[in-house]
């Protein structure tokens, strides 16, 4: 097992809470790329790169996703498919892992869902299991290791034109401050100041911003 460098998930929740919120103003299609619905949170970069967590009890986590540009760990059936060898991403790890994500490892024989990373999380520490080939994490470039790539992003998102909706000015850096603060917990308040008068979802937003709240 490896130890990793990673935000523990409440370090990480106000920041994947904030870009839901924004995504869900938008409208469904946008809120399929970031949200929670309680047990698993969901990232995807809209080009078939993914990340999940998926939460347990006693603070457990278990993040895990792929890149299919650069996650070169070719996991159970995956290996046969592309002629490569097969990197066990679960050697050595807790049985609680397999078991907290049985459903997607099930979906790699039903539905080729590859998987190139899994990382645990046993309420204080990430760890992984001991393998060298790049798995794909790093480059997937996931906002939310840091507060400044994700409010990047939000704001690529509120200024850029779609579906003929002109491109809207750029948020006051003040205002995505206090959103990345009160997130998951975004004010009715927060919302409207950031949100307001560009034809947004206000609560869609609030919905898909408290769906981030954890109670254990």
């Amino acid at each position: 097992m490896r130890e990793i460098d990673l935000p523990s998930p409440d370090t990480m929740a106000p920041r994947w809470s904030a870009l839901a919120a924004v995504l869900a103003a938008y409208g469904p299609r946008w809120a399929e790329s970031a949200y929670s619905d309680g047990s698993t949170w969901h990232y995807d970069d809209g080009g078939g790169n993914w990340a999940d967590i998926r939460f347990l009890g006693d603070g457990r986590a278990v993040l895990l996703g792929h890149d299919h540009e650069y996650s070169e760990t070719y996991f159970r059936s995956a290996a046969e498919y592309f002629g490569e060898s097969e990197t066990d991403l679960l050697s050595g790890c807790p049985p609680w892992w397999a078991e907290a994500i049985g459903d997607y490892l099930d979906r790699i024989d039903s539905e080729g869902t590859w998987i190139g990373f899994i990382y645990g999380y046993d309420g204080s520490t990430w760890t992984r299991a001991d393998y060298d080939g790049d798995d794909g994490f790093t480059s997937l470039n996931v906002p939310f290791l840091g507060g400044q790539p994700v409010l990047k992003q939000i704001t690529s998102q509120l200024t850029m034109s779609i579906g003929g909706r002109p491109a809207g000015a750029a948020p006051d850096p003040q205002l995505l401050d206090r959103v990345l603060a009160e997130c998951p917990e975004l004010s009715a308040d927060t919302a409207q100041a950031l949100l307001g008068g560009r034809d947004l979802d206000i609560d869609a937003a609030l919905r898909a911003a408290h769906q981030f709240r954890r109670s254990s």
